[in-house]
């Protein structure tokens, strides 16, 4: 990117970039987009970007040179990225004054280059059982629905989580949910209802029906969803806070409908329902994921891979709504 604007995107060729004391050199084989990256691209989000900046977060790909005091990697070893990098485990570095948003492709260069150079804490080993194309959606999608359900929500068997939505996260948040052995309600477009039953929706809502609220009831027998995963954002949050059990939890992850969220407050405080901020995870949370993957055979659920030469396009598909995961391939 020359700056902000779809019109500025140049693909350029640049000389082999070399790892520094610490640092591990990739060979990146695929990308996954998120929304982020798109409105990064378009907007610039207020974030302090040196241009010439290079977009995404999410790579997959093997090291093929390390620098001095590099005891994480080896050469030859498949890694994907940690989307915000500095965050190891705990609670989020940061102070009530300054939350940060240091993440790749947002503050940091992004990785949507043939090779890459990174820290090498910046890196975890990618799942065995993956190909190059699932393993970089794990990054920001999958890490995100996996803090969400696992790290905050503690989703086990018996609850049942309400997934909106059937982009990256969403589709992560039903097949995860399902292994904690939760049943899942995922609210969507109706012409996408049939393939998220098949990758294990116990049922399935038109989002776009007028009593979308009372087919959630129904199907809970006016318990609720014990979690909500909440993608849309805005005045949305108050269809979330009317689904929600009494003591249940919404796990606010997007902001589609705009970043100002508002819902009536007596619902949300006589059914004594708690709102965690999710912004993506921790490294350690995502090596917890990696093993998970490949100990459960979760697989991701990408819609389309372009190559690098179609990126456009594949900004316009995220524009669209994909089912799951648009990919940048890059071998």
């Amino acid at each position: 990117m020359d700056g902000i604007g779809r019109d500025r995107l140049t693909l350029r060729s640049v000389g082999m970039p070399a790892p520094a004391r610490g640092e591990v050199l990739v060979r990146v084989h695929a990308v996954a987009l998120n929304h982020r990256d798109k409105m990064v691209i378009e907007m610039g989000r207020g974030l302090p970007l040196a241009f010439p900046f290079t977009p995404a977060s999410d790579l997959a790909g093997t090291v093929v040179a390390v620098g001095d005091d590099v005891d994480r990697f080896e050469i030859g070893d498949d890694v994907i990225s940690t989307c915000t990098p500095g965050w190891i485990d705990g609670v989020r570095p940061g102070d009530a004054r300054t939350p940060p948003y240091r993440t790749l492709g947002g503050y940091y260069p992004g990785v949507l280059a043939e090779y890459v150079t990174a820290p090498q804490q910046w890196l975890v080993r990618a799942p065995a059982t993956l190909t190059p194309a699932q393993a970089c959606t794990l990054s920001c999608a999958g890490l995100t629905a996996w803090f969400a359900i696992v790290e905050r929500g503690r989703v086990g068997p018996g609850q049942t989580v309400l997934v909106e939505g059937t982009g990256g996260v969403s589709l992560f948040g039903v097949q995860i949910a399902k292994a904690c052995g939760a049943t899942v309600i995922v609210s969507g477009s109706a012409s996408k209802l049939d393939r998220a039953k098949a990758i294990g929706a116990d049922h399935v809502i038109d989002r776009r029906s007028d009593d979308w609220v009372e087919e959630v009831l129904r199907l809970t027998g006016d318990h609720g969803a014990d979690h909500v995963l909440e993608i849309v954002g805005g005045a949305h949050l108050k269809e979330a806070v009317a689904v929600t059990a009494v003591g249940g939890h919404i796990l606010q992850i997007g902001a589609l409908e705009g970043f100002e969220i508002s819902a009536p407050v007596m619902p949300l405080m006589l059914k004594d329902i708690t709102i965690h901020g999710i912004g993506t995870g921790h490294r350690r949370a995502l090596e917890d994921l990696v093993a998970s993957v490949d100990r459960n055979g979760l697989k991701p659920v990408i819609d389309t891979a372009y190559p690098m030469a179609e990126f456009p396009a594949a900004l316009d598909h995220l524009d669209r709504g994909p089912f799951g995961k648009i990919v940048i391939d890059l071998t």
